[in-house]
């Protein structure tokens, strides 16, 4: 059963680290529009016990995308200078997009693990009960 729990808490891990990626892909896209605003990314790192991998993952620092900003010419906006242009944000949003589709397949990829490994562990139990 060890080895069920083991594989349990790598899966969870991987859901946790999309979840986290998710969670910065979504405050990217909702600052889409805000001036000055810079891109967050998040990269995974391997979990280590004891010196040595587990197998899971955990999201590592959050860390701003230092692209040059998007200069916008709207005279009136409130932020233009006296030349008519504010700097944007450097958020794409086809980017982000495709960013959020990879990490809900890859959640959803953990999660059917997830699902397999209780019902291998359900099978397993019920076998023992004979």
């Amino acid at each position: 059963m060890n080895d069920f729990s083991t594989a349990l808490d790598i899966v969870a891990s991987g859901m946790q680290a999309q979840s986290a990626r998710l969670r910065h892909v979504s405050e990217n896209i909702a600052n889409a529009d805000t001036p000055g605003y810079r891109r967050k990314t998040v990269s995974f790192e391997a979990e280590m016990e004891a010196g040595r991998p587990t197998g899971g993952v955990t999201p590592g620092p959050v860390r701003l995308d230092r692209s040059e900003l998007a200069e916008i010419f709207d005279p009136a906006h409130p932020l233009a200078g006296d030349d008519g242009i504010y700097r944007g944000s450097n958020v794409d949003l086809l980017i982000e997009i495709a960013d959020s589709r990879e990490a809900q397949r890859s959640y959803e990829a953990n999660l059917k693990m997830f699902e397999q490994i209780r019902q291998m562990s359900t099978s397993l139990m019920d076998l023992l009960r004979r």
